[in-house]
């Protein structure tokens, strides 16, 4: 077979799809072309910091999303799985129109292109859109049957080996004493966070990872977009990565209140354990960013998340050190975390 710029084999049907100069890889034409969306007009759709890519897909009246997750394909199948279960529950998760988990691909419904982000750019007032984001994090913990059966635990280890990466991107020159010491510390505290209800944890939930669906009814007017890390875990991570944004400030009496809505929808929660549990995730998070803005600077080019979101997420670390349950791992900071 002839091969294409790419280096792609090409074939009648497959050329229908390569007709637009459009760079995605191999493995996306190829699924492509045993689709109904093959001869689809093909354009870049803004992506994250992670290795998918994403384009939007027109045929006529009719679009969709292709999501190209060839160099990561180990998420595909969590994020069909978390998709189906999410819209069974009665959540806005796109609909999974077609997947190849061989090559990493899958063709989703497409939410449009005003995530919370612009939507907040554009004038919506911030209460609105926090408080719809906060209602459907309650929806989804009142729910007995969020967790997936026998879905994977963000326990104290994995929680660990998240923010293990900072050893190895921010902060490499440590001696291995200093290393163990890091490790030490946060599995002191790391299983006080769990002293909170468990349920199903997004992972990434805020507002760039939100979009904004008008026509739908309540909390379906939130369409989810990110959860291919999904795991079970302290209901308190998804309120830390959305009132704790590493790329844009939440005004804290805004973070208060949504705490306070979240709060007022449970029955007697421990104030102590909630809080120390807000905390010990911030920090974890926190950490976990730092480390990834770095990695994404040194490893693949791309300074531009450390050097316009860092200091805030810095900022937002030091701050959630200074809870006292953190102690130990302020003090590690205080020497060797370069916060400054």
């Amino acid at each position: 077979m002839e091969k294409d710029w790419q280096g792609c084999a090409t074939h009648p049907t497959l050329a229908r799809v390569l007709q637009a100069p459009v760079n995605i890889s191999c493995a996306a034409r190829e699924f492509l072309a045993g689709t109904e969306w093959r001869g689809a007009v093909i354009e870049p759709v803004a992506g994250d910091a992670s290795a998918r890519r994403y384009w939007r897909l027109a045929r006529g009246r009719h679009t969709a999303i292709l999501m190209d997750a060839s160099a990561v394909a180990a998420c595909l199948p969590p994020y069909v799985q978390v998709a189906g279960h999410l819209r069974r529950l009665g959540f806005s998760a796109p609909e999974v129109l077609a997947v190849d988990y061989e090559r990493g691909c899958a063709v989703v419904e497409d939410f449009g292109d005003m995530p919370f982000a612009r939507w907040l750019e554009e004038g919506q007032e911030e209460e609105r859109a926090y408080t719809l984001a906060t209602e459907v994090l309650i929806a989804l913990h009142q729910r007995a049957d969020a967790i997936l059966p026998g879905w994977r635990a963000y326990d104290p280890a994995q929680m660990l080996a998240d923010i293990e990466l900072y050893l190895d991107w921010v902060a490499p020159a440590l001696p291995e004493t200093v290393r163990v010491e890091f490790r030490q510390r946060w599995m002191r505290v790391l299983p006080l966070a769990h002293q909170v209800p468990a349920s199903l944890l997004l992972r990434d939930y805020h507002v760039a990872n939100l979009m904004w669906l008008p026509q739908r009814p309540g909390i379906q007017q939130a369409g989810l977009i990110d959860f291919q890390d999904a795991y079970q875990g302290p209901v308190t991570y998804d309120l830390v990565s959305l009132l704790e944004d590493a790329r844009r400030d939440v005004p804290p009496g805004l973070r208060e209140k949504m705490l306070a809505r979240y709060l007022a929808a449970f029955r007697a929660p421990n104030q102590d354990n909630f809080r120390a549990s807000l905390a010990i995730l911030a920090a974890q998070r926190h950490t976990r960013v730092l480390a990834i803005f770095a990695r994404l600077a040194a490893r693949e080019g791309k300074p531009e998340y450390q050097r316009r979101h860092a200091p805030r997420v810095r900022r937002l670390l030091r701050q959630a050190l200074a809870h006292p349950v953190l102690a130990p791992v302020a003090a590690w900071f205080e020497d060797y975390g370069k916060l400054d």
